[in-house]
């Protein structure tokens, strides 16, 4: 086919916007799915994102489209998440394309990763093709969410789609405005090969299957290929499309998506972002691929069984395969043995990788609080990262810990202004600006009347309950989106967790030093009623910088000595209460407290 036929472009939306019912009814218009095999959320096939209603994972897709004027063209479509965590997901696909369709629920109007999206996809110059969906409800106000489209976005009325992915309306114009509004791709088909890696999955007979988008030049199977960033060279297997199962073709031109079975079989030889040539006639220049990616919350994961360490490895080398912004790196800890510390992009990242290992690999996982990265000043003038509790120095070595900030815009309705201005300051935050998304500012129920708060608050404020109780407070209405914005000198000390003064570093953790007794005196509070009462008294202690603040004591089970005791001298039970209380006392020094399993993911769960 030829190249002015091709279209690439993605979808773009904030989460529960209709973006993956408007994908099953360009399918349904494509015919690229029978009819037989047409299912609801078509392209989210991980049994998570059916049973929690998002998408996790962009997909790419083919679709072969013949317009009304019997022209057929060639439609290359990538889904995207819509969760602020898969943010990467998100411009990893809008690095690939030329265009998106920007779905915005009538009902709700902009959302906060409305705002998000569109900004990535205007740094890349995509043509935007603003839907608005779902105008079938009752609530709907598609002509006040155009009205802020206009204003806040820019957009012209006559750009506007109105539609109802679920009923079918306006799809024909969704289709029209594919054809007419988003550029065919500009490239090279001449030129060395260069194909932009987006997306990688493990096979255990092709090895890694990288998801690419030839740039320039095209590929065909058997072709020696180089991975630029690395230098490993590898063959190509096989080549194909997704329809949307991996489809093999003969050859990949340039401006299409497809995908590419490599055969190699360590995952860290075929990075995402990572551009293919050829080996035999490489190009010279790579392209730009994707920015690095910083995790913002880190947690250890460890295996219930310790034989699971090695299984564990390799299932997180797999996963990362397909989840370019998961990181790790092996630690071990005293009271749990070995594992890794993981860098996620936000708490619902981490319990989508908690899920999938347990239920893709089997594993059964412990995880230990989340917490964030902090930036050390040394008195010797070095700065380091310090995301782990037990990688904190003594406090006479550190010169300054500052903490990350982040910028937070919230997006409500007028009529929940006042309940959030009274939540956001328990969490630190900083007022910066407010800015209604309509001209008009008169108060009243109407959803669609909103304003975007902006306010600075450190990132730690964030990780328990904050996002629960913006919920509540806006009962429901209201979407947030952050980014980091700076790092703030803070006062940090290292909270530690002893039993039987023996310190328990999974338990550990780094608070604010105006928190630390609050949280020490909960901690122990809740560990005296997890660990089980042993023969001698079990002191439970909290403490900072080796001063003790809090303590809980599980008290001593007793033995009945005296059970044989039937008469005779009150010497001989003084001797026998004296034996014991001696046994006790050296069992003490010398006892080790065992706790137990269910105590530690108790513990670690977040209140």
């Amino acid at each position: 086919m030829q190249q002015k036929q091709i279209r690439d472009f993605c979808i773009i939306a904030h989460i529960d916007h209709g973006k993956s019912t408007l994908v099953d009814r360009l399918l349904e218009v494509t015919k690229t799915i029978p009819e037989r095999q047409m299912q609801e959320q078509f392209l989210d096939q991980m049994e998570l994102e059916r049973e929690r209603k998002i998408t996790i994972k962009a997909k790419a897709i083919r679709m072969d489209y013949k317009a009304p004027n019997g022209q057929e063209y060639q439609l290359n479509l990538i889904d995207t998440p819509g969760h602020v965590d898969f943010t990467y997901e998100v411009s990893r696909s809008l690095a690939a394309v030329e265009g998106a369709i920007l779905v915005v629920d009538a009902s709700q109007g902009i959302q906060a990763q409305t705002l998000a999206n569109v900004s990535i996809a205007m740094e890349h110059n995509l043509q935007l093709i603003p839907v608005i969906n779902k105008i079938d409800l009752l609530n709907a106000q598609p002509n006040e969410v155009a009205e802020s489209l206009k204003h806040i976005l820019g957009f012209d009325e006559g750009e506007i789609i109105f539609a109802s992915a679920k009923e079918g309306k306006g799809i024909d114009k969704v289709m029209q405005a594919i054809i007419e509004r988003i550029p065919s791709p500009r490239r090279n088909q001449d030129a060395p090969l260069r194909a932009l890696i987006f997306d990688s999955k493990y096979d255990s007979y092709k090895g890694v299957v990288a998801f690419v988008r030839i740039v320039d030049g095209n590929i065909s199977e058997g072709e020696q290929l180089k991975l630029m960033s690395t230098g490993k060279a590898s063959e190509a297997l096989e080549v194909g499309i997704f329809k949307p199962e991996m489809l093999p073709l003969p050859v990949l031109n340039a401006g299409e998506v497809g995908y590419i079975a490599t055969g190699l079989k360590n995952a860290s030889d075929c990075r995402v972002g990572d551009t293919i040539t050829s080996a035999r006639n490489s190009a010279s220049q790579p392209l730009p691929g994707y920015r690095p990616i910083k995790p913002m919350v880190f947690a250890g994961f460890y295996p219930m069984e310790v034989k699971d360490y090695r299984n564990l490895r390799d299932a997180l080398d797999k996963l990362r395969l397909s989840d370019a912004s998961l990181s790790y790196e092996p630690e071990s800890s005293n009271a749990l043995g070995s594992g890794f510390r993981c860098g996620f992009l936000g708490l619902l990242h981490m319990d989508i990788v908690r899920e999938r290992l347990e239920r893709e690999y089997g594993l059964r996982i412990l995880i230990t609080a989340p917490s964030i990265a902090y930036q050390l000043h040394k008195r010797d003038g070095t700065i380091v990262m310090v995301d782990n509790p037990a990688r904190l120095p003594p406090s006479c070595e550190v010169k300054e810990i500052d903490e990350p900030w982040i910028s937070v815009s919230i997006i409500t309705p007028n009529k929940y202004i006042g309940a959030l201005m009274e939540l956001l300051p328990l969490y630190k935050g900083q007022f910066q600006q407010m800015e209604y998304l309509r001209e008009n500012k008169e108060e009243d129920d109407s959803i669609w009347k909103q304003a975007i708060l902006k306010y600075n608050m450190p990132l730690s404020a964030i990780l328990v309950d904050f996002h629960d109780r913006l919920k509540s407070c806006t009962q429901g209405y209201a979407s947030l989106d952050y980014t980091f914005a700076e790092y703030h000198p803070v006062h940090l000390v290292k909270l530690e967790i002893l039993v039987n003064n023996q310190s328990i570093d999974a338990l550990s953790r780094i608070v604010h030093a105006d928190q630390a007794f609050a949280e020490g005196r909960a901690l122990v509070k809740k560990l005296r009623q997890l660990i089980p009462r042993q023969l001698f008294d079990v002191a439970i202690q909290a403490a900072v910088e080796g001063k003790i603040i809090a303590r809980e004591t599980v008290k001593a089970l007793r033995k009945n000595v005296l059970a044989k005791c039937y008469g005779g001298d009150v010497t001989r039970k003084r001797k026998l209460l004296e034996k014991q209380a001696e046994g006790k006392k050296r069992l003490k020094r010398v006892g080790k407290v065992e706790i137990p399993e269910e105590a530690f993911i108790t513990m670690l769960k977040r209140d």
